[in-house]
C-alpha cells in the first residue's frame, strides 16, 4: 500500500474523527478515501453504539445527572463509536455554540445539548441555530430566561450574533449594530424553560421549552434590514440568508478541521489564511440550502485539504490529544467501566468539557500549550506510548520487528514515525532522535533476550516522539 495513501487516510481520520488505530488506517486507506469520506459524512450508515451494553457495564451513565459521567460518556463515545465525524461535530459545536456547568449546575442538561449537536450538527444551519434557541440548558445559560417584553435582557440576542452565527464583522466592516442587537433580543422575548428553576426542595426536574405568548414582544422591529413583527424563527431565517453567516461557518471549519486561524475576535480585520477555500465552502453553503454536511463534503474533498501543508498545522486540542492516544494504543476499547480517569485527563490540559471558560469558549491554536498543559500532555502520551504491555502500543512493536529481522537505528527512528502518525518532524529533532538510537546500535529480535530490548527500546523511542514539539501537531 503506498505511503501516501496511509499518510493521507492518517490525515483524514485525525481530522474528521479522534484518529485511528495502525490497522484501521490501512483497512481504510484501502478501502478508498473517497468511500471512507462518504461513511463518515452519513453516520446512519455506520453501526451505532450498542446503547444496553454501554448501560449495563456503566449504570451511571443512564439517565446520568452528575456532570462527570456525562463528560465520561462523551468521552467514550469519542473513542468507540463508529460513527467518528458525528463526534467530532458534537465538539466542534460544543467549542462554539458553548454553555456551561458552572451555570446550568446541571450534568444532565450539559448531555442534552450534546446530543443536540450529535442529531443536528451535520444537517441544515437553521434548524441547528433554531433548536439551540430552544434548548433550555442554552436559554438558562444566557438568560434568555430572564427576558421579558417589559424588561428585556439582550444577552441571547448579542451572543447569538456575536458568537454564534454571524461574527461581529468581515472584510474590515460590521455585520450588525446594537440596534439589531435590541431588535434581536425583543424578538426572543416569551421564550423560556419550564419548571422554572430554582430546583429545590425537591430536586431538578427536565425542562422543556416553553413559549409564552403573553410574555412576547408583538410590535415591528427592524433586523438586518428588514422590518416586520418578527419571533425568533424569523430572527435566525434572516440570520442564515446573511453573507456573514456562510463566511463565519466557513472560518470556523476551516481552522477547525483544516489548519490554524487567528481567533475569532480578529476576524473582522484579519482575512483567511486561505480565501479561495473558504468561498468553496461558502457556495456549498448557498448551493446546498445551508447544509453543514454539503459544506464538510467540500472541506473533505478538497485539494487544499488533501495538501501536506496542512498536516500538522493545527494544534491537537486536549480532548483529542486524549482521546486520538486512547484509539491508538486501544488503552480504552469496547464495552467496560474505568474511564473515569482518563476522561478527566483534557481538564488538567486546559479542557474542561461541558464547562468552557466563558462563552467565547477556549482559545485555540498554540494557546493550548504553555508551560503547565504541555507537561500533562507529554507525560500523558509518554505514559501510553511507553506501556508496552497494552495492546495498542505492542502491535506497534511487533509491526516494527516486521520491517525485518535488523533494522538500523535510521530505520528504526523512521519506524516509529511512520507508526505514531505518521509524524514528521524537523531536521533537528529527527538528529536528536537519531543520535539516541545509534548510542545503542542496532536492533534485532532473533531470540528472547533481544526481542526484550527491541520491546524496551521501541517504548523508549515513542516516548521520545510523545516528548517532541511536533507531536502536538495534528
Amino acid at each position: 500500500m503506498a505511503e501516501q495513501d496511509i499518510a493521507l487516510m492518517a490525515h483524514l481520520m485525525r481530522r474528521a474523527g479522534f484518529g485511528a488505530s495502525r490497522a484501521e488506517i490501512e483497512a481504510k486507506a484501502a478501502q478508498g478515501y473517497d468511500s471512507v469520506v462518504q461513511e463518515l459524512l452519513n453516520p446512519e450508515t455506520q453501526e451505532a453504539v450498542e446503547e444496553d451494553l454501554l448501560f449495563r457495564y456503566n449504570p451511571s451513565y443512564y439517565e446520568a445527572a452528575a456532570i462527570e459521567n456525562n463528560v465520561q460518556q462523551w468521552v467514550w463515545r469519542m473513542i468507540n463509536s463508529p460513527r467518528q465525524l458525528q463526534e467530532k461535530v458534537a465538539l466542534f459545536w460544543h467549542m462554539i455554540f458553548c454553555a456551561g456547568h458552572s451555570k446550568i449546575d446541571s450534568g444532565a442538561e450539559m448531555g442534552f445539548m450534546v446530543d443536540l449537536f450529535r442529531e443536528e450538527g451535520m444537517g441544515k444551519f437553521d434548524n441547528l441555530l433554531l433548536a439551540l434557541s430552544r434548548n433550555p440548558g442554552m436559554m438558562y445559560y444566557l438568560d434568555n430566561t430572564e427576558s421579558h417584553k417589559t424588561n428585556l435582557n439582550e444577552n441571547y440576542g448579542r451572543e447569538l450574533l456575536e458568537l454564534f452565527s454571524l461574527g461581529v464583522g468581515m472584510d474590515e466592516a460590521f455585520n450588525y449594530s446594537e440596534d439589531d442587537v435590541k431588535a434581536c433580543a425583543r424578538a426572543f422575548t416569551g421564550w423560556n424553560v419550564a419548571p422554572a428553576y430554582p430546583p429545590f426542595p425537591h430536586g431538578r426536574s427536565p425542562w422543556n421549552f416553553r413559549f409564552d405568548p403573553a410574555d412576547h414582544d408583538t410590535t415591528e422591529k427592524t433586523f438586518l434590514g428588514q422590518t416586520g413583527n418578527w419571533n425568533g424563527e424569523d430572527i435566525i431565517e434572516i440570520i442564515c440568508n446573511q453573507p456573514a453567516t456562510a463566511r463565519f461557518l466557513a472560518r470556523h471549519m476551516y481552522n477547525f478541521f483544516v489548519a490554524d486561524e487567528p481567533q475569532i475576535p480578529a476576524w473582522r480585520l484579519t482575512p483567511p489564511r486561505d480565501q479561495a477555500a473558504i468561498e468553496k465552502m461558502e457556495k456549498a453553503y448557498w448551493d446546498s440550502d445551508h447544509s453543514i454536511k454539503a459544506m464538510l463534503e467540500v472541506l473533505f474533498t478538497s485539494d487544499f485539504f488533501k495538501d501536506e501543508s496542512v498536516r500538522y498545522a493545527k494544534v491537537k486540542n486536549p480532548a483529542e490529544m486524549v482521546v486520538s492516544l486512547l484509539r491508538m494504543t486501544g488503552e480504552f476499547d469496547g464495552y467496560k467501566p474505568g474511564l473515569f480517569d482518563y476522561s478527566q485527563e483534557p481538564k488538567y490540559m486546559g479542557m474542561d468539557l461541558m464547562n468552557p471558560p466563558t462563552v467565547e469558549g477556549w482559545h485555540t491554536g498554540r494557546e493550548w500549550i504553555d508551560s503547565g498543559t504541555l507537561v500533562e500532555r507529554i507525560n500523558f502520551a509518554s505514559d501510553l506510548l511507553g506501556n508496552t504491555e497494552s495492546p495498542g502500543v505492542r502491535s506497534l512493536v511487533d509491526r516494527l520487528m516486521k520491517l525485518g529481522d535488523k533494522l538500523s537505528p535510521e530505520q528504526f527512528v523512521n519506524g516509529c514515525l511512520d507508526l505514531t502518525g505518521p509524524v514528521v518532524v524537523t531536521d533537528d529533532t529527527m538528529n536528536q532522535l537519531l543520535t539516541h538510537a545509534t548510542k545503542e546500535g542496532e536492533l534485532s529480535h532473533g531470540n528472547d533476550a533481544e526481542q526484550a530490548e527491541f520491546v524496551r527500546r521501541s517504548g523508549e523511542m515513542f516516548q521520545m516522539i510523545a516528548a517532541t514539539a511536533e507531536f502536538q501537531f495534528e
